[in-house]
């Protein structure tokens, strides 16, 4: 992963905070809409929860380009009957995301692919409490019966190395820890590549999700394997 080093400049600091102006800027018929359809819990086949930020929801894209959709239709390539649930919401935080489990749990998942922290890490948020909101989400999805693929993510270096690398490593140890299914970088091959990525250097293109998609399908295909060998 590459990142221009420095201080932050004004698009980092705009970067955090963008999901704020989108969400200002709905209309509240929309978000009602958005909270409804949350609310639903999905019928028929298993259920498989991409629960995260703007990442999982697809800023800047259509949803047929962001990853969950993309997944779906490599399941039903590979003949798997799971239906994938695009929880993301843009700009939410590890606290967001402790706050919506239980709701969103209503769906009952027998995967959670778990993709939260990078806005705690834009934002500076404290790691400690980062890493308490994790755990409590996995232990509330493992309690659930829900398997949890975790996404590790990273900050760029300009944020000071004790915190980057303090930041980094609580996703292996969550996942060593709770015996997770583990994706070491959400956006490997993606981040800060021109060409897969918006102008922020975070945000995947259509063409970057193609690439997220693959890494998240690498990682899932086993617990799906494992799934089908344990019945």
């Amino acid at each position: 992963m590459r990142f221009t080093q420095g201080q932050p400049n004004s698009n980092d600091k705009k970067l955090s905070f963008h999901c704020c102006k989108v969400w200002k800027s709905t209309p509240a018929v929309f978000l009602l809409a958005s909270l409804f359809f949350f609310a639903i819990p999905a019928q028929g086949a298993e259920v498989i929860l991409a629960f995260g930020d703007s990442l999982t929801a697809g800023f800047g894209v259509s949803q047929e380009e962001a990853y969950p959709a993309r997944l779906q239709v490599i399941l039903k390539k590979e003949g798997y009957p799971h239906k994938v649930v695009n929880a993301g919401v843009s700009g939410d935080t590890t606290a967001g995301g402790r706050r919506r489990i239980d709701w969103l749990l209503k769906h009952k998942p027998s995967i959670v692919v778990l993709e939260l922290g990078a806005n705690d890490g834009l934002r500076g948020l404290s790691l400690e409490e980062m890493e308490n909101n994790l755990e409590s989400i996995i232990l509330t999805c493992q309690q659930n019966g829900a398997r949890v693929l975790l996404a590790g993510m990273k900050v760029p270096p300009n944020y000071g190395e004790d915190y980057t690398s303090g930041f980094e490593i609580i996703f292996s140890r969550l996942a060593d820890k709770h015996q997770t299914a583990f994706i070491p970088f959400f956006l490997e091959n993606v981040a800060a590549i021109r060409g897969l990525t918006q102008p922020d250097g975070l945000h995947p293109l259509a063409d970057g999700y193609a690439v997220v998609v693959e890494t998240v399908w690498q990682h899932l295909q086993p617990m799906l394997k494992k799934q089908e060998v344990s019945r």
